[in-house]
């Protein structure tokens, strides 16, 4: 071997020597099992793999051509012991993955609730998992523990060996959450909830990160997670209350404005309905909640009269300057159902819209004829149509 060659290997194996390979040394039962799978399959795809590649070498080397003891038999065309070995090997690899696949997809399905603390703790009736709401925002992670009332952003604590029961959304676009040590990423995604179950065996200090590309910041969208001894996690939640911030719809709409590498931050009080607002795409106020949304749907809708039933832009933090459909330079949202009250007081406000709007000086209907469109010069002087004349009267 090269000096070079030689020095090149010996940097190679120092470098790769400070790498932690957390996937196949994790500290959560759940991701011990897909390790388990990982290295299973891996060494029954090895059984096929590495004869194969031992066998090409040899083949090359016995039958070089300044080999002259290596039996030439131009004639040969068929062995059914090889024929044999040839199919049998591998069709019987591929039944066996296929019947790990098939286990390991139905035993860890992240939907699945846990029966098993570890390989040697089943989980008992007493025993009440965690519940974490995660919200994946633009660039940070927010975890609400509606159990404790308490919400951190970009941090993340568990006490061991309790079953962890993980509810995810999105509030903008598709993400991945992903802790190596503690299970396999799950996608959270907008207006939906995923679900993840887990359990951390071990304390320590762990890394989660987005696995999913998700814009700009998506680089920066990393926390650390906490396994933490019982008395450990209680104290953690103590601190969290003391913090004296409180995670209303307010705080949370200026949380979940574009931002990036974000220090984490804990909540002492949460709004218990911010997380089914979230869900619900409707935590701006005034805005109607998908699930009232599709009952209205699933009544047959509001009618022809609910296409006056928006707000305008700049009601909500999301809402970007576009065109509508329904007229005007910018579309607004659905408002939600609202009371009799609300329905007189409304009606009221558009009837005084109604009345200024008739005080208001004509309107060009210019946008009519074509927007940045030449007019037609025998326009001017042709007789107008009685529709035309009956628009411009009403301008």
């Amino acid at each position: 071997m090269r000096p070079l060659a030689f020095i090149s290997l010996c940097l190679t194996g120092l470098l790769l020597s400070g790498c932690q390979a957390v996937v196949l040394d994790p500290a959560g039962h759940i991701a011990a099992q897909q390790r388990d799978l990982l290295v299973v399959s891996v060494i029954l795809m090895l059984v096929i793999i590495v004869p194969v590649m031992a066998l090409t070498i040899f083949f090359a080397w016995k039958y070089r051509a300044s080999n002259k003891d290596a039996r030439y038999e131009p004639e040969w065309d068929h062995s059914t012991h090889l024929e044999l070995v040839i199919w049998a090997a591998p069709l019987l690899i591929i039944i066996c993955l296929g019947a790990i696949t098939w286990t390991g997809t139905h035993l860890l399905d992240p939907y699945r609730s846990l029966d098993r603390i570890n390989h040697d703790r089943p989980v008992t009736a007493e025993v009440r998992p965690m519940e974490v709401q995660v919200v994946a925002l633009d660039w940070k992670w927010l975890f609400i523990y509606p159990e404790y009332g308490v919400a951190s952003v970009n941090e993340l604590a568990a006490p061991v060996d309790r079953p962890i029961r993980f509810t995810l959304t999105s509030s903008s676009v598709m993400n991945s959450f992903y802790i190596p040590a503690l299970a396999g990423q799950i996608y959270a995604m907008p207006g939906m909830e995923s679900k993840l179950h887990a359990v951390i065996n071990a304390p320590g200090e762990y890394r989660g990160f987005s696995a999913n590309y998700s814009g700009d910041g998506f680089s920066g969208m990393k926390f650390d997670f906490h396994g933490l001894e019982p008395a450990a996690f209680d104290a953690w939640i103590a601190q969290s209350r003391g913090s004296g911030l409180n995670l209303d719809r307010g705080s949370y709409l200026a949380l979940a404005r574009p931002s990036e590498h974000v220090a984490p931050i804990r909540y002492g009080r949460v709004d218990p309905l911010l997380w089914d607002a979230v869900v619900g795409r409707c935590v701006e106020p005034g805005k109607m909640c998908m699930s009232e949304m599709t009952a209205l749907n699933r009544q047959g809708g509001a009618g022809l009269q609910s296409i006056r039933n928006t707000l305008p832009p700049g009601a909500d933090a999301y809402s970007r300057a576009r065109p509508s459909v329904l007229g005007g330079d910018a579309a607004g949202y659905v408002m939600q159902v609202c009371t009799a009250d609300e329905a007189r007081d409304a009606a009221m406000a558009r009837s005084e819209l109604a009345r200024e709007s008739l005080l208001a000086p004509p309107r060009s209907l210019e946008r009519l004829r074509g927007a940045g469109l030449p007019r037609n010069p025998s326009s001017a002087t042709a007789t107008p149509t009685p529709r035309a004349a009956a628009l411009d009267t009403a301008s």
